[in-house]
């Protein structure tokens, strides 16, 4: 099932939340992306509906198993592309900026062959320090 972006940033943005030991509501998100609260209104029915969500009777809300898999696959992607922008001498500021967008729009297969060069970058970068003995 084809997800889209603005779905992949609520169930992100839920998952980031929530990794800050914290219950999410649906006024956390709207302070979180800037939106207004009609908006992320319609945006938790339709997570909801589409069984990515759940939504208990004091509107909190929690990633269904559907939902976490599309929400760490794009966090997955997120900390990944900007933390790989940073090392290449990115700005943090510009790097999560663009992390944000890249994260949608990049196949598997380019995702994977990014993070195997992230992978075999540091080995190789780990090697180099210890002959230095660093």
């Amino acid at each position: 099932m084809k997800v889209h972006e603005s779905a992949e940033n609520y169930l992100e943005t839920i998952l980031a939340l929530g990794l800050k030991d914290k219950r999410v509501r649906s006024i956390d998100i709207v302070n979180e992306l800037g939106f207004s609260k009609p908006s992320v209104s319609v945006a938790m029915k339709n997570l909801r509906e589409n069984g990515c969500i759940l939504i208990d009777s004091d509107g909190y809300i929690t990633l269904t198993a559907k939902g976490r898999k599309i929400a760490g696959s794009m966090y997955e992607r997120h900390v990944a592309i900007s933390d790989w922008l940073i090392s290449l001498g990115v700005d943090k500021k510009t790097a999560i900026q663009d992390a944000c967008k890249m994260e949608h729009v990049m196949s598997e297969k380019s995702f994977l062959a990014i993070k195997s060069h992230i992978k075999s970058h540091k080995r190789s970068g780990d090697r180099t320090k210890e002959r230095r003995g660093t």
